[in-house]
């Protein structure tokens, strides 16, 4: 049975490798001409993900490239001090197993892992998608697949050719987020350095393993602004406005803007359709139900999204009839959760008046300066992120179709189809 899989970056390259294992004949179409390889922003990978990461035995590689982010900085516009913190205890006390690693990082880690048994083809995207299984692409010739998976990101192609009009199900949570590279003057080790104001916060953070440093902007807007995702000028001069005379050190950052190797901005938009799913072709990923860039684990959900839908699709022995609407049913809970905790995310990392700044700083510096037990039980009882993600169980595809029997017989419910 042959599998489409549109995006090459955390979704894509998961499915693929849980397909292969179940038995499937995949091809991952990305169209970017090369796979990304410049470090990416830093994402999280909680406990469910850190699990089937460990299963796909790539776990060592991805704990080996974590940033190593273990200390925080706050500065609060108008302070005089900053406030200082030990990030180890809040992610010990915030997820059971926790990794932070640059996205780009972790994509090559799962890219790897893929690449000698799945069919790779960069510089390509998907121009239409037949109802009979036939995909044009605009490069390669036309080819027929049995399903069609779009792992593609917010801005998904394969979500606007299967959905058409409904693929406009996306919900502005009144934030924007912008990503800069820039050379790790200040010698950064192991320290997130944040600068926090009524709806703004900057923040530098380095990796031990690259010389180069990440700066994250984040500021509220009360209404979508006049700015398309692919227009990086206006994307700067917005930043520009946004952070203009927060602190001295963030008008430096700014101030590279021009020289940056690598930046990226985008509305924190959440993703809101009733269905993933529509003939032979589904979605996975922020593709499928993106909670916010930046605020709501969309790394981790990709992750186990993928994991769940290669396990129904095994099985259900093919059939996508009966696998996907399994695999919404499986997701549907994870995925309503993390809407709602980007939401709360959103409010504690861009606060909305000069309590809320104070009270994140506060919050942190008392959260620091608690013994390790007290503090893990006070950041879950203060961070709903924490309390959602540890409650996510995942099931074991593998064993629980080798029981069955289902592992490696798949029905073919295409009418033979193959490759063109």
């Amino acid at each position: 049975m042959r599998i489409l899989v549109s995006g090459a970056s955390v979704a894509g390259p998961v499915l693929a490798y849980w397909l292969t294992r179940h038995g499937f004949s995949v091809t991952v179409v990305e169209r970017a001409p090369t796979l990304r390889r410049t470090g990416g922003h830093a994402v999280d990978l909680f406990r469910p993900a850190v699990d089937i990461s460990e299963k796909m035995g790539v776990l060592p590689r991805v704990e080996a490239r974590a940033t190593g982010t273990n200390r925080l900085t706050v500065h609060r516009e108008g302070a005089r001090r900053p406030v200082r913190a030990d990030l180890s205890k809040i992610f010990g006390g915030a997820s059971e197993r926790h990794v932070e690693i640059m996205r780009d990082d972790l994509s090559e880690i799962y890219y790897d892992a893929t690449r000698d048994d799945v069919e790779y083809v960069f510089g390509d995207s998907i121009t239409a998608i037949r109802p009979d299984g036939e995909v044009r692409f605009e490069n390669a010739a036309p080819r027929r697949f049995d399903l069609v998976v779009g792992a593609d990101g917010l801005h998904s192609n394969v979500r606007r050719l299967v959905f058409g009009e409904d693929s406009r199900a996306e919900a502005f949570i009144g934030a924007y987020f912008g990503v800069l590279t820039l050379p790790d003057v200040t010698g950064l080790d192991g320290e997130l350095v944040i600068h926090v104001g009524v709806g703004r916060t900057a923040g530098m953070y380095g990796a031990r393993h690259l010389g180069e440093a990440r700066v994250l902007f984040l500021f509220r807007s009360e209404r979508e602004l006049d700015c398309h995702h692919h227009d990086v000028p206006r994307q700067k001069e917005l930043l520009r406005g946004a952070f203009a005379g927060l602190h001295t050190d963030v008008d430096g950052w700014l101030g590279e803007l021009d020289r940056t190797p690598a930046f990226y901005f985008d509305s924190i938009t959440q993703l809101r359709m009733d269905t993933w799913s529509r003939g032979r072709a589904t979605l996975v990923g922020d593709a499928g139900y993106c909670p916010g860039p930046a605020v709501g684990g969309s790394t981790s959900l990709a992750v186990v999204g993928a994991y769940v839908l290669a396990g129904e699709l095994a099985r259900a022995g093919g059939d996508h009839e009966r696998a996907f609407p399994a695999y919404e049913r499986v997701m549907a809970q994870h995925v309503h959760g993390s809407r709602a905790v980007a939401l709360g995310a959103a409010k504690t990392l861009i606060p909305t008046s000069r309590l809320g700044v104070w009270g994140l700083a506060q919050g942190a510096r008392l959260i620091s300066a608690l013994p390790a037990g007290p503090s893990r039980a006070l950041v879950r009882l203060t961070t709903q992120s924490a309390r959602f993600h540890n409650s996510v169980t995942v099931e074991d595809y593998l064993s629980s179709s080798a029981a069955s029997g289902d592992r490696g017989g798949f029905a073919d419910k295409s009418g033979g189809l193959g490759a063109a």
